[in-house]
């Protein structure tokens, strides 16, 4: 059983985002008798998914969905933010792509060069 400002520590985050979670219905923790937050194992683990689900770019909505108890709703908000993912790896890769293009190129201006020019055309 941890305190609020222990599991905090623990998972590398301030209370108040704890606190957060709890308030928008992505975690749940019980109370002792004076209404303190008491931190045991399993809503320990359940922070840990969503600090998880948020670090790998999902919104608390979307976590909370995630972690719904329907499998079925769950799989399509992670499937939906996989697909989100790989777009935005399309995206990141093609910009790598021009970047390394631009570092490379003889030209001293990009539009004096074709394949600068085509990069630029590009949606």
């Amino acid at each position: 059983m941890q305190t609020i400002g222990e599991a905090a520590a623990e998972l590398g985050i301030e209370a108040h985002v704890l606190r957060h979670w709890e308030d928008v219905g992505a975690l749940t923790v019980r109370r002792d008798g004076n209404g303190h937050r008491i931190y045991d194992d399993n809503s320990l683990e359940q922070a840990r998914t969503v600090l998880k689900l948020r670090r790998v770019g999902l919104s608390l909505p979307e976590v909370i969905a995630a972690m719904a108890p329907k499998k079925r709703a769950a799989q399509a908000v992670v499937r939906a933010k996989i697909a989100a993912l790989e777009s935005e790896a399309v995206r990141i890769q093609q910009a790598i792509t021009f970047l390394q293009h631009t570092v490379e190129c003889r030209h001293r201006y990009l539009d004096d060069c074709p394949d600068c020019a085509h990069f630029v055309r590009e949606a």
